[in-house]
């Protein structure tokens, strides 16, 4: 995956080394991809300008605060972790597929089968723990420049996903939404993503959303794009926009806590990778170095404990 180096802070990463877990490789079963919504009319938009009230401006800083929803038909927490202090939104980086497959001779797209099952699992885990929202990072926008025939085989792969797991998605509660520039998809791919998103778009247990031909940088412009619209047809006035303005054309405006919590970065590479560059603002990182098809439970209890363990102060200093 290409990746936008910047200067990240150690002070609140953590990196755990690798390890590894039992090989029992079989062929996985994954989760579908949805399409990005058309983009949401602004809210508290008018003619005549807009105030960002206090309590918009509460609700705004609290979508950054972890919450302890849990449903009551969830399974009990690891050791370790706490009820109240677990994130509402989770965002991942899934990466090292590749270099799982070399390491092992295996065929190529073994690492991507692989990892498809890690992601399974991983979906599990936050249905069942209370996430309301979890993120994953399955094809950058800079990954079209890959290997037609690894491209291809991904394009095949999200396909399957998409046909093998929208029924139990939609019986479990789970909603999907897909967010990146779909317009280089397959047809018939974008078809299978409108139409998962159609189906579950109605549930509320977890949110998956799945960045497929995404870009931070692309989403920031995107928004641009769209607020400069809004000025020139006289909806809006420039001294009206504001963060809130952004947040709401922003690809995450499909959901309602748009701020991961917590990202997760698998195979040891200390990059956000062009990915939620603008909805990272707060985030928490947690690098580990297993690669993605070897990122199980353990490594996300892992993560988790991590988390709940810091301090967010969101600028803000303790007394």
């Amino acid at each position: 995956m290409l990746s936008l180096r910047f200067p990240i802070s150690f002070e609140n990463a953590l990196i755990t080394p690798f390890k590894p877990r039992p090989s029992s490789f079989q062929s996985p079963t994954v989760q579908s991809l949805p399409r990005r919504s058309s983009s949401l009319s602004l809210p508290r938009a008018t003619t005549a300008g807009v105030v960002l009230k206090e309590e918009d401006r509460e609700l705004s800083n609290n979508r950054f605060a972890p919450r302890g929803d849990f449903p009551p038909d969830g399974e009990p927490l690891p050791a370790g972790l706490q009820r109240e202090l677990m994130p509402r939104h989770v965002a991942v980086i899934m990466d090292g597929n590749v270099r799982w497959e070399r390491r092992r001779g295996l065929p190529a797209g073994s690492g991507h089968e692989a990892g498809a099952r890690s992601l399974r699992e991983l979906v599990e885990l936050c249905w069942k723990w209370g996430i309301r929202v979890l993120t994953v990072f399955a094809f950058s926008y800079d990954n079209w420049v890959r290997p037609q025939v690894e491209v291809d085989f991904l394009m095949n792969l999200f396909e399957k996903m998409t046909g093998s797991e929208i029924d139990s998605f939609a019986r479990d509660g789970i909603r999907i939404s897909v967010i990146g520039d779909l317009s280089k998809l397959p047809n018939s791919l974008q078809k299978l993503i409108s139409d998962a998103e159609d189906r579950t778009k109605g549930n509320f247990r977890l949110h998956l959303i799945v960045a497929v031909s995404y870009s931070g940088k692309y989403d920031i412009v995107q928004a641009c794009k769209s607020i400069s619209q809004k000025v020139k047809d006289g909806l809006i006035q420039v001294d009206d926009i504001n963060e809130s303005f952004i947040e709401q054309e922003l690809e995450t405006n499909c959901t309602e806590f748009p701020y991961p919590d917590l990202l997760i970065r698998t195979s040891g590479e200390l990059r956000v990778s062009n990915f939620l560059l603008w909805q990272l603002a707060y985030a928490e990182f947690f690098f580990v170095s297993a690669l993605w098809p070897d990122f199980g439970k353990a490594e996300f209890v892992e993560a988790l404990i991590s988390f709940q363990q810091r301090q967010r102060r969101y600028g803000g200093r303790d007394f």
